[in-house]
């Protein structure tokens, strides 16, 4: 046993260094994990270069950004923050950052032509990749939903909600919680638009040898375009159908209602629609109104799924129902990294900012599936009352933090290696 203290003595002396302190020392963990993925390096070759050899590498302004994002920042003025942190920079390596609106210059610069905006859906891409490539799984469920983000800018359009604003379209691996692909849209835009080319792009942006299995989306994709695809390409879907003339009066023709829960009945019929190459079932449920209603005689609610998966209806619905993780995503993407406020009066430029927003909310998501143990991947990263935010990357140590696929020389597939040793091959 040790020497026993005085008591009111503390067991170490308090002296005056040279020393800085370090605020944001939790922010090494996910700069060292994009590094790891080789994160700045893909930016720097994938991104417009500056014009003069004395400008700043399109790194410098994207991994600021993110690490920003990260630490709970929202505005581009919170990028002082970072640059403030002199300790933290040498840590890291960044020597010199632009100030904030030398980044609000080189936001409207990357998506004016649409040339950054395209880079960084390749570095996204990138993101996405390396994390996929090394999950255990084959096929993944693709859900797919717009978000609105309201901005009283002069340049928004007004959404169907009434105030003005944005509306992405993202496309979620319901597994991993990733963003495989986004569309930074005006508030104007309906969700159904180009739902086929949207589709598309994120069925390619899967990996070699893994594979989008399941489509899971609401009536804005019940569409025949979009049912044809999934059957050309082999993918099991289900559908929030409209309720519209045809679909009530397949729902009418059910006969054989059974119990389902509480006070609710479910059945299912055989639909097409005029432009289907194949038929499709629609499961049904229904439960009586509460109050009569004027133009509408029938005494129950509907609610119906288009769907070409073989299971009972309980389970088709049940596999739907899943579907309502997806808002858990998306308040984390907006609330967690600041997506909720867009900086810039320019449409394109927001779209840049937002797709940065993205590349962080996914090595975010990255870093949970490949570098921290299982019981992290519920966690999620979350604003606190004090505009600071609670993160998993900022209460862990780079030497707890294990990767439980990952691999290097000498060690063994699954056995795991710290985060600093981690070889992600490229």
């Amino acid at each position: 046993m040790g020497k026993r203290q005085k008591e009111g003595i503390l067991p170490f002396k308090v002296v005056q260094g040279d020393a800085a302190l370090v605020a944001r020392g939790g922010l090494v963990l996910p700069y060292e994990f994009a590094r790891s993925l080789k994160l700045p390096r893909v930016i720097d070759e994938e991104l417009p270069r500056p014009g003069s050899g004395r400008g700043y590498r399109p790194s410098a302004f994207v991994m600021p950004m993110v690490l920003m994002l990260h630490g709970g920042g929202k505005k581009l003025e919170d990028l002082r923050e970072v640059k403030g942190e002199k300790s933290l920079r040498e840590l890291l390596e960044m020597d010199g950052l632009p100030v904030s609106c030398t980044v609000g210059d080189w936001l409207r610069r990357m998506g004016e032509d649409g040339e950054g905006l395209a880079g960084l859906g390749r570095v996204n891409r990138h993101v996405v990749t390396e994390t996929i490539r090394r999950d255990k799984g084959k096929g993944y469920t693709l859900d797919v939903d717009a978000s609105i983000i309201e901005a009283e800018k002069e340049e928004a359009k007004f959404t169907y909600k009434g105030g003005k604003g944005y509306q992405p379209q993202m496309g979620f691996v319901f597994e991993l919680g990733l963003i495989l692909e986004d569309d930074f849209r005006e508030g104007n835009v309906p969700a159904q638009a180009d739902a086929v080319g949207f589709l598309r792009r994120c069925f390619q942006a899967m990996p070699g040898g893994k594979y989008i299995e399941y489509v899971r989306v609401d009536s804005a994709y019940y569409q025949a375009e979009v049912m044809n695809l999934c059957f050309d390409e082999g993918k099991l879907f289900t559908i929030t159908a409209d309720k519209d003339g045809a679909v009530m009066e397949a729902i009418r023709s059910i006969s054989d209602w059974r119990p389902y829960k509480a006070n609710r009945e479910i059945g299912e019929t055989v639909h097409t629609m005029n432009k289907t190459k194949e038929a499709f079932r629609l499961v049904v449920q229904r439960w009586p109104k509460l109050q009569a209603e004027l133009f509408d005689v029938s005494p129950y609610c509907y609610h119906a799924i288009a769907t070409n998966r073989e299971e009972e209806a309980e389970e088709v619905v049940r596999i739907h129902n899943k579907r309502g993780e997806l808002e858990n995503y998306i308040k984390e993407l907006k609330d967690g990294f600041g997506m909720e406020w867009m900086p810039c009066g320019e449409t394109y430029a927001n779209a840049v900012f937002f797709r940065i927003g993205v590349i962080a909310y996914n090595l975010f998501q990255a870093m949970k599936v490949l570098a921290l143990p299982p019981w992290y991947r519920s966690s999620t990263i979350l604003p606190r009352k004090d505009g600071e935010v609670e993160a998993v990357s900022g209460s862990c140590r780079g030497d707890q933090a294990r990767t439980p696929g990952a691999t290097e020389a000498g060690s063994t597939p699954g056995e795991g290696v710290a985060v600093s040793e981690v070889s992600l091959q490229v």
